[in-house]
């Protein structure tokens, strides 16, 4: 990590009447948190902005300028200063921990406001409902690009397309009713067949096939790759079904 004490960094970044650049504020801040002085030369009309850059030979701005050296933009800034920045098409598992971080702490939020603690059997059972019916609801943002990814892993779906437009549903549905706790004869064998079907494709396609893929699991733009986390949530899916059964 680069550190900035004792450096003034020369800023360029749009403050137009009618917009403030966002990247342009980050910049600024990164420098500042860096330790950096800045010496903020806003870029105040569209010529100006367009006059600087072909003076630069840029495209866009934020601009940084450190001991003479054109760093560049918001993001390259940033890497320069030490943070990771994701390149096009990089796999990552953090939307995946972002879902089920929130499940997990607002299932723990709903044991504890109905049992008066968070640790219930419900608390368990609610965190792979709710996070059933948040993973549903990001695949139908827009579901003709999860079935579009979909497509590409699973067995029914590739059988028949149909499939890919109705499971995110079929997910909502099973887990709207699993937290109610209601009309278990629907919620239990809809969990298990989506459950089912989607561990299936997913082993094969990854321990079998050995294929390098993205998971639909969080909508048709995850970055998430196909493999133990994808399966795990057909796998929790399946297991609820299984307790309700049971218990």
């Amino acid at each position: 990590m680069n550190s900035g004490k004792g450096k003034t960094a020369i800023l360029y970044r749009m403050v137009l009447p009618d917009h403030l650049c966002p990247s342009g504020l980050k910049s600024k801040w990164r420098l500042q948190r860096h330790g950096y002085r800045v010496d903020d030369r806003p870029l105040r009309t569209r010529a100006e902005t367009d006059a600087f850059k072909a003076e630069h030979g840029v495209a866009t701005t934020p601009q940084t300028f450190i001991d003479g050296k054109r760093i560049g933009g918001n993001d390259d800034l940033a890497r320069f200063l030490g943070k990771h920045i994701a390149t096009p098409g990089e796999t990552s598992y953090r939307p995946v921990v972002a879902v089920f971080a929130m499940t997990a702490l607002m299932a723990l939020a709903a044991s504890t406001a109905a049992f008066g603690t968070p640790l219930t059997e419900h608390a368990a059972m609610w965190f792979i409902s709710l996070s059933m019916c948040v993973l549903a609801l990001l695949k139908l943002q827009d579901v003709e690009r999860f079935s579009t990814m979909f497509l590409n892993y699973d067995l029914l779906a590739r059988r028949w397309v149909p499939y890919a437009y109705i499971y995110p549903f079929g997910e909502a549905l099973a887990g709207v009713l699993m937290t109610a706790g209601v009309a278990e004869w629907i919620s239990v064998p809809l969990a298990l067949f989506l459950g089912g079907i989607g561990a299936v494709s997913v082993f094969k396609a990854v321990y079998i096939d050995r294929r390098t893929l993205k998971c639909a699991c969080v909508g048709g733009s995850s970055s998430v790759p196909l493999g133990f986390v994808s399966l795990t949530e057909n796998l929790f899916m399946v297991g609820m079904a299984i307790w309700m059964l049971v218990r």
